[in-house]
């Protein structure tokens, strides 16, 4: 795990209700990020929100769409597959479908609008082969860093909740120098390989809060898809839902807090909302 002695950004200036934040990137210096971890070990809150929220126990990310953008390129190419076979893939289907492992392969979506059997593995291969070569050009998502940077720091306990595979997500958070940060990576082989159990149903959150030893509604859980929120809100943890290009739009009624990405947002006025 890193860790927080870097140089203080230049240009930084007192806020009207805080400490200093960097004009460039938006973030606090060293000695302005130390302070609001006090705060938020403390339970403290931030100006303008009400006092007396429990400390933060731990957070809890979702991996496709929140730590890397895979969920885009995910969709563009398996939509030229279907368009190579002179269909269209449904996008509000496939908007059901994002976070979750309980849902019909597509392959088999192609077939039955193609009234023929298709050659799964086949398809499969070349539409990894397009999607990876996508894929490794992606940097994390926005603030991604910055916030387990923060949560380092501040010695916040960080977990991965997700419902594809160990060597999907393991893979991309080494590649992306990621795994590093997080305490436990849970993902769908530790709830059985079942995907029943998979968001929205609560199992993955509450196997990451098992894992870190910390009570879940003392867990932030930041979630890019409304089954990922579903799952985190029944789990009984605050929710910030932080849509991506994928998920925009979509109902995000059950969360506590909507941001447009995670530059939006720090470790204490996360730990306000807890």
């Amino acid at each position: 795990m890193g860790d927080l002695a870097e140089a203080a950004p230049t240009g930084a200036a007192p806020g009207p209700s805080g400490p200093a934040r960097s004009a460039k990137s938006g973030r606090y210096s060293v000695e302005a990020r130390a302070a609001r971890c006090e705060a938020a070990r403390a339970g403290a809150a931030p100006r303008g929100v009400g006092a007396g929220s429990r400390r933060l126990a731990a957070l809890v990310f979702d991996f496709d769409g929140l730590v890397l953008d895979t969920e885009t390129c995910t969709y563009e190419t398996t939509a030229a597959i279907f368009a190579e076979h002179g269909e269209t893939l449904d996008g509000d289907w496939w908007h059901t479908i994002l976070g979750t492992a309980d849902h019909p392969h597509w392959t088999e979506v192609l077939a039955e609008r193609l009234g023929r059997p298709v050659d799964r593995e086949a398809l499969v291969a070349q539409r990894e082969a397009r999607r990876l070569k996508l894929l490794r050009e992606l940097p994390p998502c926005a603030g991604v860093v910055d916030l387990l940077d923060e949560a380092e720091g501040c010695g916040v306990p960080t977990a991965v909740a997700s419902s594809s595979r160990l060597d999907w997500v393991g893979g991309h958070l080494h590649r992306l120098g990621l795994r590093r940060y997080f305490d436990a990576v849970v993902t769908r082989e530790d709830v059985g390989d079942d995907a029943a159990r998979t968001k929205p149903a609560p199992d993955l959150f509450l196997a990451a809060a098992e894992r870190l030893g910390a009570e879940p509604a003392r867990c932030v859980a930041l979630e890019d898809s409304p089954n990922g929120v579903a799952a985190a809100h029944v789990a009984g943890m605050v929710v910030v839902a932080v849509p991506g290009p994928m998920t925009a739009g979509l109902d995000f009624s059950l969360a506590d807090l909507v941001v447009p990405s995670l530059l939006e947002v720090d470790v204490e006025g996360l730990a306000a909302i807890v």
